[in-house]
């Protein structure tokens, strides 16, 4: 357990605890220890406030056998392999010099696309400014846009980024090449976006792209409603709904800033971000239920507030009014529900409502809101939102992530960086046998010029001379130098070191040291000499260079830390926790990627002592040693990879398949089969209708049953439909109003069928929306008839076309007969029928029957 408002410290604390536990796990004497992690969404932090598991569901979870699960709000989530090639990503067009995310077909998330764009070569006007983008923020609107649920014609998606200026219009002259800014832009998620000068401001000191991307479009939304359109006063008081949203938690800043006391609503899972704002407990309400119409009345002594910022619908906007009984300011920012003020009026007297709409704002205005804000930013009143970050390529995941309203502050997208030819790469360990792969690796391949090769030994590093003489002929500047990376004044220096003309652009961190031991072995001493070159040196890597502009920063892990390794609980432990700094850093809107690599072929001077016939090494989980060129070519492919964490192995898809049980953690990689009646049932069509009527009944339900849990699964970002259970509440597993609406879409799109809005709401669970799509698509109830009529029919149509002699017509029917009487046999006896019952009959009846049965 750690607390609420824990540090990073605090939480590195525990990711490094929840490692070691993992790496011991791997002890053959923990074979029977189940690992459960209580955490809070992504954040993977447990707080003592949290309401313990439900004991039903723990039970449940340990009686599936899996050796770890991680209890997320209450879902259990298992950990699973995944090839890389099926992993739902997007991919750039070839050959476009620009391109940029859209929905060419708005409905559903899973249309969004990389289209080409003609940002980077359209002629700009006298105040246009060209970025190269390297973040975008990506906002609610976004979600309804490519939803269809925004009203008018939205554009593309993308409204706001940062990142560093390539060109500028004749009439712009404080901005110039190579400054970094941040702003207002249309359809930013892509490397390259045009804008007005007027929409754009200097990109402070001290942030990251992300922090800049996340601050635009919530902040200018925040301040036009409260400031300019509500004038919020000092002594006021203000309810901000969904407060733990990007424009929420920018506008509980704002309105403590101008003296107002201010009343939010937000799931109850999200109030420890709104009480570290300084919210009290009896001015937090839920933004799921109307509980928070008495509260806050009773909290104001029936007073309600003054100004009312509103992002919810229905019910939601009539509770809310009402909390304005002296009359007041409500301003909407949504647009799922827009009123019409005359009304409003005169239902609330003494109400002004007002719709507002961002982007309706001049650019002269923006600029002037723009630079009021960046002044509050400049002395501290105003701080960025928290940022979680996905890349690009993985827009889908994090439109769905924003859909669901499972963020705190804001989601980023950021934009794949190539590595500069001209910067420097550092490589740690990088005079040992992969230091030198991946030098030469990253000369020949990737364009690196410059290359800084720091080990404990050196220039002295035995074969560092003639890496480095291989490395020079190839065209490239090489610095060899000797540096305890476990040492943060080291890393200081030699990160001081690097030249300003080639500045540092990517950090390759190799280093790595064994010391393997049982876990009763392990002592503190052998657990540092582990931990320090991997983990110590991976911690000043990453504080010691965020403020620099990396393209990239990738660590070398080990499959220990994903598959576990018996005898190396340390070195499992300290690889484990550099998958944890990649996911981390990449949630920070930072480069990282780790690669927990499977055995190499090739001996280093790390591994020469490893008993490479062991098999707890050669044969673990499936797997087989790398060699050289096939690692390197992983690398190849990984670094052109969306993803943070990585698992470069090779895995003998046939062996394990045939074991009689596949290791959990690869059960993802050996494909089953599904049964017959029910392959293709998610795939839906247009001719969805005539299929059913081929069918049975059973068979009808069964298919769209799959189809339901299919497209829900779709919609909640869960891997399988397996997740979905047929009675299972459709509120219970996640669904909300935006999600509802997904689901109807991606229903009406499979089926044909123009299904109302509200049908998950209107039948409750997936097994209740099928019956209702079957009633839809099979109104008269038509259904094919069993099987073995449909033969019968068949068979029945072949002995009328069929012509036979008389001696071929008399084996005919005795064959026929006989299948009568098993038919009849098969039956058994019944009330109603004076077939016999074999299991009791005598000899003699069973000879009767045949007898009879065949007319002997």
């Amino acid at each position: 357990h750690t607390e609420d408002a824990a540090p990073d410290r605090a939480r590195a604390g525990a990711v490094e605890a929840l490692a070691l536990v993992q790496g011991w796990l791997a002890d053959p004497r923990w074979a029977d220890t189940r690992l459960i992690l209580l955490t809070r969404g992504a954040v993977g932090v447990h707080s003592p406030a949290d309401p313990p598991p439900d004991p039903a569901g723990l039970a449940a979870v340990l009686g599936t056998g899996e050796p770890q699960v991680a209890l997320r709000d209450g879902n259990p989530y298992a950990p699973r392999l995944a090839r890389r090639a099926d992993a739902a990503t997007l991919t750039p067009p070839a050959d476009a010099p620009a391109w940029r995310l859209d929905v060419p077909t708005r409905g559903s998330l899973d249309h969004l696309a990389l289209v080409p764009a003609d940002a980077a070569d359209a002629p700009l006007g006298p105040l246009d400014v060209r970025v190269r983008v390297r973040a975008a923020g990506l906002n609610f609107r976004d979600v309804l846009n490519a939803l269809g649920l925004y009203p008018g014609d939205p554009g593309p998606p993308g409204g706001e980024a940062s990142g560093v200026v390539t060109e500028v219009g004749v009439e712009v002259t404080d901005l110039r090449p190579g400054d970094r800014v941040l702003g207002v832009f249309v359809g930013g998620f892509g490397p390259v976006a045009v804008t007005d000068r007027r929409l754009l401001a200097p990109m402070p000191d001290g942030w990251t792209f992300a922090q800049a991307a996340s601050v635009p479009v919530v902040f200018l939304t925040a301040y036009r409603g409260l400031v300019d359109l509500a004038g919020l006063r000092a002594g006021e008081s203000v309810l901000v709904h969904a407060a733990a949203g990007g424009v929420g938690m920018a506008a509980v800043q704002l309105a403590r800033h101008l003296g107002a006391e201010v009343y939010a609503t937000a799931s109850p899972g999200k109030w420890p971000a709104l009480r570290a704002l300084g919210i009290p407990e009896d001015h937090l309400a839920s933004s799921r239920t109307l509980d928070f119409e008495p509260r806050f009345r009773a909290a104001s002594g029936g007073r309600g507030v003054d100004v009312v910022l509103d992002s919810l619908a229905r019910e939601f906007v009539d509770a809310s009014l009402r909390l304005l009984p002296r009359g007041g300011r409500f301003l909407e920012m949504g647009k799922t529900d827009v009123r019409d003020p005359e009304r409003v009026a005169a239902d609330h007297p003494g109400v002004a409502y007002q719709a507002y709409d961002l982007t309706r704002a001049h650019p002269d205005e923006i600029q002037r809101m723009l630079t009021a804000l960046m002044a509050l930013f400049a002395d501290g009143t105003l701080r960025p939102l928290p940022v979680r970050a996905w890349d690009v390529r993985q827009a889908p995941e994090a439109f769905r992530y924003v859909s669901q309203a499972r963020h705190i502050g804001k989601v980023v997208l950021t934009m794949p960086t190539r590595w500069d030819p001209d910067g420097t790469v550092l490589l740690t360990g990088g005079t040992g046998l992969l230091g030198g792969l991946v030098a030469r690796r990253l000369v020949t391949d990737h364009g690196v010029r410059h290359l800084l090769l720091a080990s404990r030994g050196g220039p002295d590093a035995p074969g560092a001379a003639d890496l480095a003489a291989d490395l020079t002929a190839l065209g490239a500047t090489v610095t060899v130098a000797a540096a305890d990376v476990a040492d943060r004044d080291a890393v200081a220096r030699l990160l001081a070191g690097v030249p300003a003309a080639h500045p540092l652009t990517a950090v390759v961190h190799l280093a790595g040291v064994l010391d393997d031991g049982v876990v009763t072995a392990l002592t503190p001493d052998r657990i540092d000499t582990v931990f320090r070159p991997k983990v110590d040196a991976a911690r000043h890597l990453d504080e010691l260079t965020r403020h620099l502009d990396l393209a990239g920063f990738v660590l070398f892990s080990s499959g220990a830390g994903v598959f576990g390794v018996p005898g190396q609980g340390n070195y499992a432990a300290a690889n484990a926790w550099l998958d944890a700094l990649a996911r981390h850093r990449r949630g920070a809107g930072l480069p990282a990627q780790s690669y927990a690599w499977g055995l190499w072929a090739q001996a280093s001077a790390m591994t020469a002592g490893l008993d490479r016939t062991d098999p707890r090494i050669t044969a673990r989980d499936g797997q087989l040693a790398l060699p050289s060129d096939l690692g390197m070519a992983l690398l190849d492919a990984g670094l052109a990879a969306p993803e943070e964490h990585l698992v470069p192995t090779r895995v003998d898809l046939t062996a394990l398949a045939g074991r009689t049980t596949v290791p959990p953690l690869m059960r993802g990689l050996v494909r089953g089969t599904r049964p017959r009646a029910r392959a293709g049932a998610a795939g839906g069509g247009t001719d969805l209708a005539g299929r059913l009527r081929a069918l049975t009944g059973a068979e009808q339900s069964a298919l769209l049953l799959d189809l339901v849990r299919a497209e829900a699964a779709a919609v909640l970002g869960h891997g399988s439909p397996d997740a979905v259970r047929e009675t299972q509440a459709f509120h219970e597993l996640g669904f909300d109003s935006l999600t509802a609406v997904e689901l109807r879409n991606r229903l009406t799109e499979v089926t044909g069928e123009r299904l109302p809005a509200t049908a998950v709401f209107d039948y409750p669970d997936p097994g209740a929306l099928a019956a209702y799509l079957r009633s839809r698509l099979v109104p008269d109830g038509a259904q094919a008839a069993p099987a073995i009529l449909a033969e019968l029919e068949r068979l029945e149509r072949a002995l009328a076309e069929t012509t036979v002699e008389p001696e071929l017509y008399t084996q005919v029917a005795g064959r026929l007969e006989v299948l009568v009487a098993k038919w009849r046999t098969m039956r058994g006896a019944s009330a109603t029928d004076h077939d016999l019952d074999l299991e009791q009959a005598s000899d003699d009846e069973i000879f009767s029957l045949i007898d009879t049965e065949l007319g002997l």
